[in-house]
């Protein structure tokens, strides 16, 4: 019998201590290869997602919320800003670029943004097929919108008021047409269906006038309901537009915010003290507010790190425990293999391999477990922000390998030299 198979008999001889093993071992793998998987592709989506934005401008609140909401799309925004305030900031001369947004509306839980074709250039949206929007009611959708939903060139849509999916009043009457489809960019740009902002000023300005109606009409035959009606209101308005993005008409018209790119490094400088002092608008930093949520996450992933890291210890000293307690029990095993012809580098062998063997096997359930979790993550992110978190392969997979030999090694090293001194005689004579 060779060392390989003697490796595996030696293992199956133990099950319930190589099963300890291998699971506290599997364990402290799967939670540092989990957190490695997450915390890369959360940085590497909310990088891409940035595309050269230095500066949001929205409703006053949390400028943290602004930018969640103004480029990950993933929160309900600040409120709404007026659109002749936003127009005056834009002429000054340290803004290069500023592309203006209006949501209030969704279709299937993604959002429908009023904007102009400058939008899709921040991602470098390239069309797939159709065109870009050009009169209202017409929109192009992302790669995801149309995977999802099964949205193609023709078809027409309806969206609902709110940012929630199935949450508040569909828009019957109003009807987008799908003009293009745009390549995927594994950016935002896939999960969100973009028209112009003057669809979603008629949109809304015809709700705002639909509600008027019913509320004159309730008011006239005494609705007995009516407080029926202001609860339904309340909880419509809670969950569609917890901030009231309705848009006004005439010359009070409103857009959600505006995503701003300097002209010069003054633009950092001086723009955002000007706006939050002096307007009634809100700036926030994509770049501030992405290392404020990194230094708030690093400490928790930080921690979490540091438990598993210690479980893979534990799980090395009872690596070590049980090899060291075994050859008490095989050490006449042992010295029949050396009465046999086996050498000493053989009985050290034997022992390294078992250590080993045990840790190879824990960091592949590990890996394995780690996966399953990015796979129920990946699911929950996907059916919830229409993000993909799924990855199946990453490069610290082999450092994890070679650490993880590493640490078998060690464990066994010390009862390998005790193998390899076992002394026959003496042995076999007890």
């Amino acid at each position: 019998m060779n060392i390989f198979s003697l490796n595996i008999q030696q293992i199956k001889a133990k099950p319930l201590s190589s099963i300890l093993n291998i699971f506290l071992f599997a364990t402290g793998v799967a939670i540092i290869s989990f957190l490695f998987l997450t915390t890369e592709k959360i940085e590497k989506q909310l990088n891409n997602n940035v595309a050269g934005i230095d500066l949001v401008v929205g409703a006053k609140g949390s400028p943290l919320q602004l930018i969640l909401a103004g480029i990950y799309h993933i929160d309900h925004p600040t409120g709404n800003i007026q659109y002749k305030e936003a127009q005056e900031l834009t002429q000054n001369p340290l803004i290069k670029q500023a592309i203006p947004l209006a949501l209030g509306d969704n279709y299937h839980g993604f959002r429908i943004v009023g904007t102009d074709h400058s939008y899709s250039d921040l991602y470098s949206g390239r069309l797939k097929e159709g065109m870009l929007w050009e009169k209202d009611f017409e929109a192009t959708i992302g790669f995801k919108v149309s995977e999802k939903t099964g949205l193609k060139i023709g078809d027409k849509f309806t969206g609902v008021h709110g940012l929630i999916e199935d949450a508040g009043h569909a828009h019957d009457d109003q009807g987008y047409l799908v003009t293009g489809i745009f390549e995927e960019t594994g950016t935002v740009l896939d999960q969100l269906i973009l028209t112009n902002i003057g669809s979603v000023w008629r949109i809304h300005e015809h709700h705002n006038e639909h509600q008027d109606e019913e509320h004159t009409d309730n008011h006239e035959n005494g609705n007995a309901n009516i407080d029926d009606h202001a609860h339904d209101h309340d909880h419509e308005h809670n969950h569609d537009c917890e901030h009231d993005h309705e848009f006004n008409t005439g010359d009070d018209k409103e857009i959600t915010m505006l995503l701003v790119k300097y002209a010069n490094p003054m633009g950092a400088i001086t723009l955002p003290r000007l706006i939050n002092t002096s307007t009634n608008m809100q700036a926030a930093a994509p770049a501030l507010e992405i290392n404020r949520l990194y230094s708030l996450m690093g400490v928790g992933v930080q921690t979490i790190r540091l438990i598993a890291g210690f479980i893979i210890i534990i799980s090395a000293f009872s690596i070590f425990i049980s090899l060291l307690n075994s050859l008490k029990e095989r050490k006449y095993e042992l010295a029949l293999i050396r009465s046999m012809g086996g050498s000493r580098k053989k009985l050290f062998s034997l022992v390294i391999l078992e250590g080993m063997t045990i840790a190879f096997i824990g960091y592949l359930s590990g890996v394995l477990l780690s996966r399953l979790g990015m796979l129920l993550v990946s699911s929950y992110t996907e059916n919830n922000y229409h993000y993909n978190l799924l990855q199946w392969f990453n490069l610290n997979d082999c450092y994890f390998l070679f650490v993880s030999l590493i640490i078998g090694l060690l464990s066994a090293l010390i009862p390998a030299i005790k193998a390899m001194r076992t002394d026959i005689s003496k042995t076999l004579s007890e």
